[in-house]
């Protein structure tokens, strides 16, 4: 049986041009992308098999990520369900020239294996821990597989409040594409999040008409797989406006363009943060809440919001990251 330490998967990848926004700094759509990749890939040679993004923890940036810096991503496998795996993945940046590196980020994803039809597989192999440390490690890890499973049950998938018309809203449509699935039909998770980040970035540069980078992502389950054919709908909506950030809500919806079948695949919330021309936070309009629907949807953002700073706070303090 593998202890934690022999389930780990290291992927480095360079910052180049066509990675970065304007600013020079990396798309947060593209770390999460990676960030993805390097959590299937460790989970996948834990499984044996394909597997697939099931939920994805919350995500902050730490600090931003430029140019010509090298990113590492570490991912391990934490905990071990019966067909479920717990991967946790950290994010360091490194200057070359400098060659101290410093955590950018890190995140904790869910995936399932799957066996030949797309159905979930039990994972034979078990994480055995090898230290006091690890074990801790892997009892947080199922502490949040039951967190999450208590939440979805609470929340049950379609539910999420993103209507169908609001203000300062982006609508989208686009096909799945062979190029987009990682094995078999399924769409790769990492595609969606990096489009998640595109959706939410154009309604914020809307917003404020100026440029934003990603802040942080909270929690997203994927309550349905995306298949290559399908039609992919992206709704969004703004839901809370501060000094210089904004949230925004991504509802996503998968059709059947032969039978119009419609499934709920997932809603999401980002942070995006206004930056002038130095790359520093910027204000950004005010935005007064009209109607029940806004007024209600500001409400609930007001209590992410909240958590989502504690949440930072916290994170902050136990990797000793002094960024602001």
């Amino acid at each position: 049986m593998p202890a934690i330490a022999d389930a780990r998967f290291q992927m480095v990848q360079f910052v180049f041009p066509e990675h970065t926004n304007q600013r020079g700094t990396l798309y947060g759509g593209r770390l999460m992308s990676w960030i993805a990749t390097a959590g299937t890939l460790a989970a996948a040679r834990v499984a044996r098999g394909p597997v697939v993004l099931g939920a994805m923890d919350d995500f902050d940036f730490l600090t931003p990520i430029h140019q010509g810096e090298i990113v590492t991503m570490e991912a391990q496998v934490e905990f071990i369900g019966r067909s479920s795996l717990e991967v946790g993945v950290t994010v360091d940046a490194e200057l070359p020239q400098r060659g101290a590196s410093r955590r950018a980020t890190s995140s904790h994803l869910a995936f399932v294996s799957l066996d030949e039809h797309g159905r979930p597989r039990p994972v034979e192999t078990k994480i055995t821990p090898a230290s006091a440390a690890e074990a801790a490690v892997s009892a947080e890890a199922e502490a949040r597989k039951t967190a999450r499973l208590l939440r979805l049950r609470r929340a049950p998938g379609g539910d999420e409040p993103i209507p169908a018309a609001a203000r300062h809203a982006v609508v989208l449509s686009r096909l799945v594409r062979p190029e987009d699935a990682l094995s078999g039909t399924l769409m790769f998770a990492g595609k969606l999040l990096e489009m998640l980040d595109e959706v939410a970035s154009i309604t914020a540069v809307r917003y404020c008409r100026g440029a934003t980078v990603t802040a942080s992502l909270d929690s997203v389950a994927f309550h349905a797989p995306l298949r290559v054919g399908q039609v992919v709908d992206f709704r969004t909506v703004l839901t809370h406006v501060g000094r210089s950030s904004m949230e925004i809500g991504v509802r996503v919806d998968a059709e059947d363009p032969r039978s119009g079948e419609r499934r709920y695949t997932c809603t999401a919330f980002f942070t995006m943060v206004h930056l002038d021309e130095e790359g520093r936070p910027a204000p950004v309009p005010p935005f007064v809440p009209e109607g029940a629907v806004e007024r209600r949807l500001w409400e609930e953002a007001a209590a992410r919001v909240a958590r989502r700073r504690a949440r930072v706070a916290q994170l902050r303090l136990a990797t000793g990251s002094n960024a602001p």
